[in-house]
């Protein structure tokens, strides 16, 4: 029997300096890699879209894209383990993909591990397709994992 699970109130907002403590230690209750609190704060410095989420007043997840000449590259999704099952990638997802169209891009990328079948199924599921691998680009337990390569057309819009 399957059991529903509600979805909570969700807000979503602009990352910020501050949130870079909470998102850090989301990143590393997700990943046995994960990016160091540097990252996000150079990728806020860059002026990357880093948006996060947030349930019942606390960061429960975060995404950052990265958007150049037409395309954009989804750098990081993660929802927090205690909040995932509940849409809320889906719906994290699709607030990047939005910032990705009001920015002009036509052509959105990613990479997702093969040991993920969870997002890149989610990835698949919005549109995303395969199109290549780059050999070793995670770091892995004993070694290296490949990336699949995804990515997302989307239709031009008129300026």
């Amino acid at each position: 029997m399957m059991v529903a699970v509600a979805r909570p109130h969700v807000e979503m907002r602009a990352m910020r300096r501050e949130d870079v403590a909470a998102v850090s230690a989301l990143e590393n209750a997700s990943y046995e890699f994960p990016w160091s609190p540097g990252i996000f704060s150079d990728c806020l410095k860059a002026g990357h879209p880093c948006w996060v989420l947030c349930c019942e007043g606390d960061v429960a997840g975060y995404g950052i894209l990265s958007v150049a000449a037409g395309e954009a590259h989804v750098l990081n999704l993660c929802i927090g383990p205690d909040w995932r099952g509940r849409g809320l990638g889906r719906h994290l997802l699709g607030r990047l993909l939005d910032v990705a169209r009001w920015s002009g891009a036509e052509r959105v990328f990613l990479e997702v591990r093969p040991s993920n079948p969870v997002a890149h199924e989610l990835y698949a599921s919005v549109g995303f397709r395969e199109i290549g691998r780059r050999p070793r680009y995670y770091p892995a337990k004993g070694g290296r994992e490949d990336a699949i390569v995804m990515a997302l057309d989307r239709e031009p819009t008129l300026r």
